[in-house]
């Protein structure tokens, strides 16, 4: 039975379709990750999640979720005692999928979602929770004292619903404050930007995308020194994370590259080092 009531502004509400996708994600035979905790938040959320049943966007967002784990994967391999910090964490449990048990975590959001989050997690001493907005400096005091080792920042479904300015801003601070560092976002170019009104999801929701990337390579010119180490589609995923897939996504990816959507090839999924 549903117990927590929902209170969120426009763009904030767009975290439960990550989430739903994940609990229906975890009712699969074969999924594409495995997520007991989100389907408990779920069935624990008094909200309409059957507007988003049967969206092929949840699977998108699953695979995007998938990708952005294994940069992670791959960074606390290397660099077990490295800090990562989820900036619009939403209700994410990428903690509770891939921590090594060693590492510093910390949760980024806004006010209403950390209250929200507060419901179903706690700190503790290697993961921490901070309420405020990305674009607040005043947040990275806080990771910056007690943050170990080199950082990774996961922004997911988060920097296009900002403007242009504010998203260089997000960049800039990330590159003075934590030079070196590496950054997993999302970009959405105009085809996708301006079919916002006919998405499968968004459509279902108020909040809409603002920052229109079309080429995620532009933002190595924002930053001299910055690199792009990886930029895919969900129609190009690196083959490692295809080769892994239950043969039905395997299918179904191999038929979206063939199709070559406008939308689909323009919304990317990148991985830079700042310098």
């Amino acid at each position: 039975m549903a117990e927590h009531g929902i209170r969120l502004g426009r763009v904030q509400e767009t975290l439960l379709i990550p989430l739903y996708g994940r609990a229906v994600e975890n009712r699969k035979e074969q999924p594409a990750l495995r997520d007991t905790r989100a389907a408990e938040i779920v069935a624990s959320i008094d909200y309409d999640f059957a507007r988003f049943d049967n969206l092929p966007s949840l699977t998108g967002a699953v695979l995007r979720t998938s990708l952005f784990d294994r940069w992670v994967t791959d960074f606390l391999t290397t660099r077990p005692t490295g800090t990562v910090v989820e900036i619009g964490t939403g209700l994410n449990t990428r903690y509770e999928r891939v921590d090594h048990a060693q590492a510093r975590w910390f949760d980024l959001d806004l006010p209403d979602v950390i209250d929200l989050r507060r419901t179903f997690f706690a700190d503790t001493p290697r993961r921490t929770m901070i309420a405020a907005s990305v674009t607040d400096e005043t947040w990275a005091d806080g990771v910056t004292a007690q943050a170990g080792g080199p950082c990774f920042f996961v922004a997911e479904a988060v920097l296009p619903f900002l403007r242009e300015t504010d998203v260089r801003h997000v960049v800039g601070l990330l590159a003075d404050r934590f030079p070196g560092s590496l950054l997993a976002l999302d970009t959405a170019g105009a085809a996708f930007i301006d079919a916002q009104d006919r998405h499968d999801a968004m459509s279902k929701v108020e909040a809409r995308m603002q920052w229109t990337c079309d080429d995620p390579a532009e933002l190595a010119e924002w930053r001299p020194g910055t690199q792009i180490l990886a930029s895919h589609t969900l129609s190009s995923l690196p083959p490692r994370m295809y080769d892994e897939l239950p043969a039905a996504y395997q299918e179904m990816l191999s038929g979206l590259a063939a199709q070559r959507l406008p939308q689909a090839e323009a919304y990317r999924l990148n991985l830079l080092q700042l310098p």
